[in-house]
């Protein structure tokens, strides 16, 4: 008679579960890292981080800096790094503020005309690094010191301003309200019959609608990328899981929307980094040209021998890098409504701690555009929460500094364990 003992049953559900959220920890934990920081500066800024107005400004100081890591993720995926960004958006600025303000320009033209040498900019540095063969490191270091020294030159070591008011609204503006506001709660009246300010609560209706649409076209996107997935015999994360994961996601996104429609709206850069945001998506998930990259990171050689053509690939990213910091310049300038020498000044630091933070390996090879974004949005919210808070920049920097290293380390200990 055998004396062995039977296993335990393991519930399938369960063990399935389990190696889902393994094998997605990074993404998971980025959303929860980043709510778990936004509620810590909530409760120590004592409720002022999460006012409609501050998150307001939250997503005009950063906007550039998301925008900038959007060419990053692809830089550094492909296996390289630009120590230039900061230094090419404040030279696109003082040229902006040169051709608008000193000549006159039309704001739309010189703003064209700006994105326009931000691709000549990247297009110079990614002929060196893609054809030359000389490492990004030097050639994008190189960059970041000719560029700052033109922005220093151009604008003759003074600020230049004010801007028009029609390229201001490209930073400071909000979409109009085609619907109207949105009452929920009347204002109290005083005793001439008038509205109290500061009273009662409406919202702005577009934004409202617009906000309604994003979270059904999530939740559309999900359920049709599930589905297609299992039509294809590949195993899906547990229902559960899925459900869990959706609702929370909608659940930020609702929230994010209802206090910005509580205040003035939309601001009119989020709608360019929205857009911007899924192009990049729907380039690195469903474009040969994306999976290229990927490829190209992960192994360049393997890469080029099964065809792709790496030169040109590299140069294309580098000029897509340079047309991104040309625009985060001019959105910089706008929010300002100047041009000053010191304008970019440290932007690559954050640029690349947004996109390493959020996932990427500084090996290539790996990283998401989702990631890049909530990489950038915990480095936005820790400098706005410690701001509040009245932390000193230099303690500042030592902490983003420590955040950073501790996220590089999570990710090579999760690759070493796996």
């Amino acid at each position: 008679m055998s004396t062995e003992t039977a296993a335990p049953a393991v519930n399938p559900q369960r063990a399935s579960a389990q190696a889902a959220l393994k094998e997605n920890l990074r993404e998971y934990g980025l959303v929860l890292a980043l709510i778990a920081i936004m509620v810590f500066f909530q409760f120590t800024t004592n409720g002022v981080l999460f006012k409609p107005v501050n998150l307001t400004n939250l997503i005009l100081q950063n906007s550039y800096i998301i925008i900038m890591a959007l060419g990053m993720l692809l830089v550094i995926v492909a296996g390289h790094i630009d120590l230039s960004v900061g230094s090419v958006a404040g030279f696109v600025g003082a040229v902006a503020a040169v051709l608008m303000v000193q000549q006159g320009w039309n704001p739309i033209l010189a703003g064209l005309a700006c994105i326009a040498l931000g691709g000549l900019i990247g297009a110079s540095q990614g002929y060196w690094i893609a054809y030359m063969r000389i490492p990004s490191f030097i050639v994008t270091l190189a960059g970041m010191l000719v560029f700052k020294g033109l922005a220093l030159w151009l604008l003759g070591g003074a600020s230049v301003g004010p801007f028009p008011k029609e390229f201001q609204l490209l930073s400071a503006g909000f979409i109009p309200d085609v619907i109207g506001r949105l009452t929920l709660v009347a204002p109290t009246l005083n005793d001439q019959g008038g509205p109290i300010p500061n009273t009662g609560l409406s919202l702005h209706g577009t934004t409202v609608l617009i906000g309604v649409a994003i979270i059904a076209l999530m939740f559309w996107t999900a359920i049709k990328s599930r589905r297609n997935r299992e039509s294809h015999g590949y195993e899906a994360e547990p229902f559960g899981l899925f459900i869990v994961k959706n609702l929370v996601m909608a659940a930020i996104i609702g929230f994010l929307i209802f206090e910005l429609a509580s205040y003035r709206g939309l601001p009119n850069v989020l709608i360019v980094m929205g857009v911007l945001i899924a192009g990049f998506v729907f380039i690195t998930k469903r474009m040969t040209f994306g999976r290229r990259i990927y490829a190209m990171g992960g192994n360049v050689k393997a890469a080029a021998l099964s065809g792709v053509k790496t030169e040109r690939l590299t140069f294309i990213i580098f000029i897509i890098m340079g047309m991104l910091a040309a625009l985060a310049g001019l959105i910089f300038a706008a929010r300002l409504n100047t041009a000053t020498p010191k304008a970019g000044l440290g932007f690559e630091l954050d640029v690349i701690a947004a996109v390493f933070i959020g996932g990427a390996s500084a090996l290539g090879g790996v990283g998401q555009v989702a990631g890049a974004v909530i990489g950038a949005f915990i480095m936005g919210v820790m400098n706005n929460g410690m701001s509040i808070m009245g932390v000193n920049i230099d303690w500042q920097q030592v902490i983003k500094g420590l955040v950073l290293l501790g996220a590089v380390v999570f990710d090579l200990y999760n690759k070493n364990k796996a």
